[in-house]
C-alpha cells in the first residue's frame, strides 16, 4: 500500500499498537505524527524510527486543553490530514463491586472523551476522502470478567464511530473501526497478570496471543484506497478470540 506524502496523525503512537502503525505508515511513505503523554517515550519512539518523515507532540488526549494543542500544531503545520488514527486508550480491569471512580473516569476520559473531542477539533483539517480510524476492542462485544468500565468505553467508542461515518459521509470521509484480541503490547502487560495471558492464547482459535504489527497491517488496510467501499465498519484483529469463545 502505498502512502507516500499522506499526512498521518495517531494518538498514543509512542507504543504498541500505535507505534507499529507509525513504522508500517513511515515505511510506507507517509507522513506521520505520533502524540503520547510521555516524553521520554516518544523520544524513545523516534529514537527507534529514526525517520525525518516523524514528527512527535507531547499531548494527553484526556486533557481538552492538551487536544487544542495538537490542533495548533497541526494548523500551524499547514497541511490538511489524510488519516486520522484514534490509538490512545487504557485499560483497568477489576470487578464491578470493586471499581473506583478514578478508575472509571480515567477510562472514559482517555478511551471516550478523548478521541471524541480530538476527532471533533481536527475534523476541519482533514482532507476531503480523508480516512478515520479508531482503536476499538474484542471487548466491547464478549463479556470478560472484570471488563465492566473498560468493555462500556469500547462500547460507546464503537457507536461514536459508526455514527460519525454517517455524519461525514457528505465529505467522503471514512471511519472505521480496529478491534484487536489479546495483543502484545505494555497495555497488555500492565493490566493482565502473567498467569492470565496463557488463558488468553487459549480462548483464541489460533491459540497464541497476536503481535502489533498484525494489527498495523489491518489499520494500513482500512485507510488505503483498498478499502475505498469500506465505512462504518469493525474489523476484528483477535486471532478468532471471539467466534472462538462463541463456539
Amino acid at each position: 500500500m502505498n502512502f507516500t506524502n499522506k499526512n498521518v496523525v495517531i494518538t498514543g503512537g509512542s507504543t504498541g499498537i500505535g507505534f507499529a502503525s507509525a513504522k508500517a505508515f513511515i515505511n510506507a511513505g507517509a507522513n506521520v505524527w505520533i502524540t503520547g503523554r510521555n516524553e521520554a517515550s516518544l523520544q524513545k519512539a523516534a529514537a527507534e524510527i529514526n525517520s525525518p518523515k516523524l514528527k512527535t507532540l507531547v499531548s494527553d488526549t484526556s486533557k481538552l486543553e492538551d487536544i487544542a494543542i495538537l490542533e495548533k500544531a497541526i494548523s500551524d503545520n499547514g497541511q490538511k490530514l489524510d488519516v486520522l488514527y484514534l490509538n490512545a486508550g487504557i485499560a483497568v480491569f477489576a470487578p464491578l463491586a470493586q471499581a473506583t471512580e478514578a478508575d472509571f473516569d480515567s477510562q472514559f476520559n482517555i478511551n471516550v472523551k478523548g478521541p471524541y473531542f480530538t476527532l471533533q477539533r481536527l475534523l476541519p483539517h482533514l482532507n476531503d476522502g480523508a480516512s478515520v480510524l479508531f482503536t476499538s476492542s474484542t471487548v466491547a462485544t464478549a463479556s470478560m470478567l472484570g471488563g465492566s468500565v473498560y468493555s462500556a468505553t469500547k462500547g460507546a467508542l464503537n457507536k461514536i464511530a459508526t455514527i460519525a461515518a454517517n455524519e461525514f459521509a457528505e465529505r467522503k470521509i471514512r471511519v472505521n473501526i480496529v478491534s484487536p484480541g489479546p495483543i502484545s503490547t505494555p497495555g497488555l502487560e500492565n493490566a493482565v497478570p502473567e498467569e492470565f495471558k496463557g488463558h488468553l492464547a487459549a480462548a483464541t482459535a489460533l491459540q497464541r496471543i497476536g503481535h502489533p504489527d498484525e494489527v498495523a497491517k489491518a489499520v494500513l488496510f482500512l485507510a488505503s484506497e483498498d478499502a475505498s467501499f469500506i465505512s462504518g465498519t469493525e474489523l476484528l484483529v483477535d486471532g478468532g478470540y471471539i467466534s472462538y469463545g462463541l463456539k
